[in-house]
């Protein structure tokens, strides 16, 4: 039986296919369409799905979407209504795309698809909550979503156990953790729904000399639920966030453009020692309610790696599980596994194993687009030849593109698309932030380790909770290798954590030990290979044409190496470069 899941109208529009309760491939819209958090329907991403399991729209049994416009439909209504007329502009301009977008998205599935049977819709929370539970490795574990906004609840608590979940209770809009995160990204000068990440990164340049004011804005209950001071805010009927009462609270707001200065990283301190502070409060809650030693998690607030490296040692649970996109994109795979459990009858006999279930390219299909975009490269002899030849390159400080195999699932890189560097090199942030992602000077890279050299170097959890092969935890890295990795440890001495097994992805574990060997530290920098404002690579052209506009010195793609300084220029962005 195929179930087709499907994310999008809000931010990450994705897809996921399902074959008899296994996931078969899933990816995010923007990856193919280039246009980063790319929201629109990801037919692209759904023609990839059908591609990878080589069935057509016809076969599918079940097609699935991750909310419940109707429900989201009375929500945006109340809420305008309530605030009419200040809300009467924001109205005006959500009511268009609601209608003709969320309300129509069944009949949008069947013209596109040619589907013919009745679509499944869950609500948004569920959705959050089916990705990381039906997934996970745990029979029974408490559950906690908390994100901006479903339909009503923006954070709920619940219970799984086989292949049944229960959701116990809800916290609603207006009040939400991950909207007030969003609306202080905003005030500090930063977009909504894609840099909130940048401000969980800024936060270790300053101190949390704000959080009393922060505690004004939100009233945290020992039953772990919270509420919002809405004076401090705007989004429940404006389409500006910070109200003034909050600007007369933390002084005037950063222009985009505006230099950050100690303020502005003291209120990002602020901001997440509250956020972890609401978080931890509400786990413990969770944990007191239900008894259980093990706990899930999901929903944009899940992404939050530092709060998530806290977790264990904050709360009295034992084992933690979070799907890799926690986000919006992940209620792809929610809702798919939700009908294959809850419509379909099927029991759960999947647990997350891999994150590589996007597009691959073979060797040949890798060598076909080389030689007709006439770009030079050299063939390598094997794959040993491949191992020793990257890790001496990057021994050596040069910057590497590493495409391989099949694309990662989430916001990370996780060594198929990644750009990979020595950690060892005190230079080396400051080189890739400016040569080639082209972003913010204070912009951490995350370090990538061997699973059974992570307690060697990072100050983690014993054994290594599994979000950290996703790069969803933050740890402090141990003092006497500050200074030995300083490319990769953070202003507060901690790092976002990578650990790689050998089963998981064989090349990429071989070439950290390799290079481990020549440094006699085998750690490597790790990040998406991309450049500020785009996606991750997708295709061999992606890479390529990635490479060729930064500081990328050498592209190693399936078994091939491109090297920048062999090819021309002017060719990275040349019409005549032939496009997958």
């Amino acid at each position: 039986m195929y179930i087709l899941g499907i994310s999008c109208y809000y931010h990450d529009a994705a897809a996921c296919l399902v074959k008899d309760g296994i996931i078969i491939a899933a990816a995010e819209e923007e990856r193919f369409t280039r246009k980063k958090h790319d929201a629109s329907f990801p037919i692209h991403a759904i023609r990839y799905c059908l591609q990878e399991a080589g069935i057509t729209p016809q076969q599918l049994d079940h097609v699935a979407f991750y909310e419940k416009p109707l429900l989201k439909f009375d929500r945006i209504l109340h809420q305008h209504l309530q605030c009419f007329p200040r809300s009467y502009w924001s109205f005006f301009k959500a009511l268009p795309p609601l209608i003709n977008e969320k309300l129509r998205i069944g009949k949008k599935i069947k013209k596109e698809l040619g589907f013919k049977k009745d679509i499944v819709y869950a609500e948004h929370h569920m959705s959050h909550a089916a990705s990381t539970f039906l997934v996970s490795p745990f029979k029974k574990a408490a559950i906690l979503t908390v994100d901006g906004v479903g339909e009503w609840a923006t954070t709920t608590f619940g219970v799984g156990e086989g292949s049944h979940i229960t959701l116990l209770k809800e916290i609603r809009f207006p009040h939400s953790l991950g909207l007030l995160y969003s609306t202080i990204t905003a005030y500090l000068g930063f977009s909504v729904n894609n840099s909130e990440y940048k401000v969980m990164g800024l936060s270790p340049y300053g101190k949390p000399t704000y959080y009393d004011q922060f505690m004004q804005l939100i009233d945290v209950k020992d039953d772990g639920s919270y509420a919002l001071d809405m004076s401090y805010f705007l989004f429940h009927h404006a389409m500006r966030m910070p109200s003034p009462k909050l600007i007369q609270l933390l002084g005037p707001a950063r222009d985009p453009e505006g230099l950050l200065d100690q303020r502005h990283k003291d209120i990002a301190a602020s901001l997440q020692k509250v956020t972890e502070d609401v978080l931890f409060s509400m786990l413990r809650a969770l944990h007191k309610e239900t008894k259980l030693p093990n706990v899930c998690l999901a929903g944009g607030v899940a992404l939050n790696s530092v709060a998530n490296g806290k977790i264990l040692r904050e709360t009295p649970f034992k084992k933690i599980f979070i799907q890799p996109a926690a986000g919006d994109a992940g209620g792809a795979v929610g809702v798919a596994l939700y009908t294959s459990t809850a419509v379909a009858g099927f029991s759960r006999n999947y647990v997350w194993h891999t994150n590589y279930l996007g597009p691959g390219y073979s060797d040949r299909e890798i060598r076909d687009y080389l030689e007709k975009a006439h770009i030079v490269y050299v063939p390598f002899v094997d794959d040993s030849d491949l191992v020793s030849s990257t890790a001496q390159l990057l021994y050596k400080n040069h910057v590497v593109g590493w495409f391989q195999g099949r694309m990662e699932w989430g916001p990370r890189a996780l060594g198929a698309r990644s750009i990979l560097s020595n950690a060892c090199n005190p230079e080396m942030q400051d080189i890739l932030n400016l040569k080639v992602k082209h972003r913010e000077k204070f912009r951490p890279f995350a370090p990538v380790v061997c699973e059974d050299d992570a307690s060697t170097y990072f100050d983690c959890d014993v054994p290594v909770p599994l979000p950290t092969d996703y790069m969803l935890m933050v740890y402090p890295v141990k003092k006497q290798w500050h200074t030995k990795i300083p490319a990769v440890t953070h202003v507060d001495g901690s790092g976002r954590l990578q650990t790689i097994r050998r089963e998981q992805n064989s090349l990429y574990y071989d070439v950290i030990k390799a290079f481990g060997k020549l440094s006699h530290i085998p750690i490597l920098i790790n990040t998406s290979f991309n450049i500020r404002g785009e996606p991750i690579v997708c295709t061999p052209h992606d890479a390529y044409r990635c490479m060729m506009g930064t500081g990328i010195d050498y592209l190693v793609i399936g078994n091939y190496l491109v090297k920048r300084d062999d090819n021309p220029r002017d060719m990275w962005d040349s019409e005549s470069i032939a496009k997958d």
